[in-house]
């Protein structure tokens, strides 16, 4: 830049060769350069537009936009980060708005688009490219990224409204690249960012090939229920529950294996399908539980929270809002292990995403959903000493002490779970028989074609994938039973007082039994065995 004197009226006439010098006019002229980024709300993302302004006058920085604590205090992690890479930081008037205004903008992620920002408005790298990619990232004070949450909503969304590509820290590439169609860039530092959009090298894309990826792993488990010995009585409740998405409880002494067949659960569960994996996925992005080497939740999710957990971390929420427990166990199995142990505050949220299979956060200032189609596993002892109805040892609790124990778990919650199942402990030659258990593979394919039953019954109605889902109308209009039927049912409803939902969820599990069986119609024997299942209704089972 320089000054020539034309004559004969000696004004000054300003001179510039090229875009890199126009940081030296920002004394003179204002700067204004756009880059974006993005903001998870729920488990969708919404593009934020990322505006820097250069102006003269005093140095000072500024960011609006409603912006959290996190956002604030980028402008330092900047600065360090842009210095340590042999960068310029402006000693100028600088403000960052993020648009639009009235979304919060919340965590550590806008250090990047920001950063890139700030040196296309000071001349250090070419901004003409900028436009066609959403750039995230937090910037350590050496430049190098951290990972963020929400990679994979933010890619959907990024590939939705047009953007060429996606710049993001290398550990999220791969959760990114199972979108297609959008170009999806891993980076180390802020120096292959500026280096990229100066032409001065080219970045490797990275592609991962979802079908690939999703099919490779599909039936990948750690546990098989043929380590199981005994107990097929449990092994045939879990396959009824597996087959029509019921809900379960179990019941019995310490040791029996409560906790080893729950976990065993998501082995004999139809496979997720792609559009299942995804938005799991999508989730588990979210709420930044996603392994680096992992791009797709490509096995059914198995959460097992423990009894300390607070109501808010069981359903999300939180200043921040996040996926709970619940969520992150969407398409899978929540296990709630000694369910009485759970504060009953804890226990009573659970009611209402149970029958609706979604959950809303709403508070002053925002309102999330957040999918809940889970299928609940509990577990319990019948006493605080654990040996109540046990064959062999006797029980120690005082008296009125079981029903005390049973009456932590709500009447409304106990109707929302269709199976009660006692657990009795294995005895010493079931144990130590050599006799192989069937496996879950035999059990799972038992399951699936159930569910291809239940698939082509709902077939006009594709939100529903289970028994567990039908509506009352819908239990009317399906689960119908004959008279004989019908008389044992009210026989068993006069005799163990059963809610109008207990009857409901007695039909629905008759109704599972009978797609297990390949019978078009709900016969005695399976409505009799789905009564069987409501234990816990029993008059005098607590004494």
């Amino acid at each position: 830049m320089w000054y020539k004197w034309e004559s004969p009226f000696r004004r000054p006439v300003l001179y510039f060769s090229k875009i890199h010098n126009l940081h030296r006019l920002t004394n003179f002229v204002s700067v204004l350069v756009k880059t974006f980024g993005s903001a998870v709300h729920g488990i969708q993302a919404i593009t934020i537009t990322i505006e820097v302004n250069l102006s003269g006058g005093k140095p000072n920085y500024f960011i609006v936009g409603l912006p959290d604590n996190a956002v604030r205090e980028s402008l330092q992690r900047v600065e360090a980060a842009l210095q340590t890479n042999n960068f310029r930081m402006p000693r100028q008037k600088i403000v960052v708005n993020l648009a639009p205004a009235d979304i919060r903008k919340e965590g550590s992620a806008y250090d990047l688009p920001i950063a890139t920002a700030i040196l296309a408005s000071s001349g250090q790298i070419e901004a003409e490219n900028l436009e066609k990619y959403i750039i995230m990232g937090e910037l350590s004070l050496d430049g190098g990224l951290q990972p963020i949450k929400g990679a994979l909503p933010i890619a959907i969304q990024a590939r939705k409204e047009g953007f060429k590509g996606f710049i993001l820290p290398k550990q999220n590439a791969r959760e990114a690249a199972i979108v297609n169609d959008i170009e999806v860039y891993g980076v180390e530092s802020i120096t292959e960012v500026a280096q990229f959009f100066n032409g001065e090298t080219q970045l490797l894309q990275v592609i991962v090939n979802t079908r690939e990826e999703f099919y490779n792993s599909l039936s990948d488990y750690d546990s098989d229920f043929s380590d199981v010995k005994g107990q097929e009585n449990i092994k045939r409740a879990l396959e009824i529950a597996a087959a029509g998405g019921h809900n379960v409880i179990l019941i019995g002494p310490p040791g029996a294996g409560k906790t080893m067949l729950a976990r065993r659960l998501p082995s004999i569960l139809p496979p997720l399908t792609l559009h299942e994996s995804l938005e799991t996925t999508k989730i588990h992005s979210v709420a930044g539980k996603l392994a680096v080497a992992d791009a797709l939740v490509t096995r059914r999710p198995f959460r097992s929270p423990h009894h300390t957990i607070s109501d808010v971390a069981l359903v999300g929420g939180g200043s921040n809002p996040q996926p709970g427990e619940i969520s992150l166990a969407h398409n899978g199995v929540l296990f709630l292990d000694e369910l009485p142990e759970f504060k009953r505050s804890v226990l009573e949220v659970m009611r209402q995403p149970l029958e609706e299979r979604r959950i809303t956060v709403s508070r002053a200032k925002f309102s999330v959903d957040y999918p809940a189609n889970v299928m609940l596993i509990a577990s319990m002892n019948p006493c605080p000493c654990g040996y109540y109805n046990h064959p062999e040892k006797e029980c120690t609790c005082p008296p009125g002490t079981v029903q005390k124990y049973l009456a932590k778990i709500s009447g409304p919650l106990l109707d929302r779970i269709d199976l009660h199942v006692e657990v009795t402990p294995v005895n010493f030659s079931e144990l130590s028989s050599e006799r192989l258990a069937e496996q879950s593979e035999a059990i799972r394919e038992r399951v699936i074609v159930a569910r291809e039953r239940q698939t082509e019954r709902f077939g006009n109605k594709p939100e529903l994938h289970a028994n567990a889902q039908m509506s009352p109308q819908m239990v009317r209009d399906i689960c119908r039973i004959n008279t004989a039927g019908q008389t044992l049912l009210k026989k068993a409803m006069e005799k163990l007082g059963l809610s109008a939902r207990a009857y409901d969820r007695i039909l629905k599990v008759s109704r599972t039994i009978a797609d297990l069986a390949g019978s078009e119609d709900i016969k005695l024997e399976h409505l009799a065995e789905a009564i069987h299942f409501r234990s816990l209704d029993r008059e005098g089972w607590a004494g």
